[in-house]
């Protein structure tokens, strides 16, 4: 029990680092170089994993870890960072928590993987929420920032999609660290050609790259992963509810965001929504099978 205990309070910083990730962006990351905002996330982190993993690409992992790195880790980053950027870091972290349900309707579409009824009303209410939540912010919300975290939300759901047919064989640790790797590797001549020099690296925006990439990328990934080893999938699914969360709460009390009844009745929507489209597992599920490779990503942010 005290060790269940234990497993729970460690894979729970996770998605309260990942939370934390939506504020840290805004406030002291550079607002106009997303390209090596996302590069200089994704590859120390990649870097950190693989030598924690201690395993190489093999056979086909080769090119489908430079195509989940596109897609998981170069794209989604980069539209990750406009939108932390565009958005007060409540909103976004409430628009970010629907994307467990936009993968849910990306399975359907892609993977004919049809979901349950309660699925589908899990959907239902929290994009209900993600829309009273806006509707509530008090302000303009950034256009730009919307559709950054609609397109990352349907770009990481293909992915999700496409990893999910491959995780036969790969360590979910080491599919993640070659996905960061890889990403990482083509973001960054990108980076150069597009931005020009990387951004100038006075104290506070240090701290803030070692906050993303050490402790929002790497220790969160690594946590999560040795999360679903030792507790159950369903357990670790509700502490990923941690993550918007965390993201309101230092919106509001930390960047003085305002959340009126509107907001958090749109909070509570997406949450329910979540718990209401989150897969089931299976009733006896095979311990020899391994854990999804991209379950880290469905909340981190």
């Amino acid at each position: 029990m005290e060790a269940n205990l234990r497993w729970v309070l460690l894979t729970a910083l996770a998605p309260l680092a990942w939370g934390a990730n939506y504020y840290v962006t805004r406030a002291w990351l550079p607002a106009d170089q997303p390209l090596w905002g996302a590069a200089l996330r994704a590859l120390p982190a990649g870097l950190v994993l693989l030598a924690l993993a201690r395993r190489r690409p093999y056979g086909p992992w080769w090119w489908r870890s430079a195509l989940l790195g596109l897609l998981n880790t170069a794209v989604f980053f980069v539209l990750l960072y406009l939108a932390s950027q565009q958005l007060p870091t409540s909103v976004a972290a409430t628009v970010m928590a629907a994307s467990p349900l936009a993968m849910l309707l990306t399975a359907w579409a892609l993977a004919g993987q049809h979901p349950q009824r309660a699925h589908l009303a899990g959907a239902v209410v929290g994009l209900g929420g993600v829309a009273l939540m806006l509707l509530g912010s008090g302000g303009a919300v950034s256009g730009t920032g919307l559709v950054a975290s609609s397109a990352a939300m349907l770009v990481s759901s293909v992915g999700y999609v496409l990893a999910a047919r491959w995780r036969e064989g790969a360590d979910p640790l080491a599919a993640t660290s070659w996905q960061l790797t890889a990403g990482g590797l083509l973001l960054l001549p990108v980076a150069a050609v597009a931005e020009g020099a990387p951004p100038a690296m006075d104290a506070t925006v240090l701290l803030a790259f070692g906050y993303v990439t050490l402790v929002a990328t790497a220790l969160a990934f690594a946590l999560w992963f040795a999360g679903l080893r030792h507790l159950p999938a369903g357990t670790v699914g509700l502490l990923g509810l941690l993550n918007p969360l965390a993201g309101v709460l230092l919106g509001t009390a930390v960047a003085g965001e305002d959340l009126g009844p509107r907001q958090g009745a749109g909070l509570a929507l997406v949450l329910a929504g979540v718990l209401l489209g989150r897969p089931r597992t299976p009733a006896r599920p095979d311990p020899a099978e391994p854990a999804p490779a991209v379950a880290s990503l469905r909340t981190r942010r």
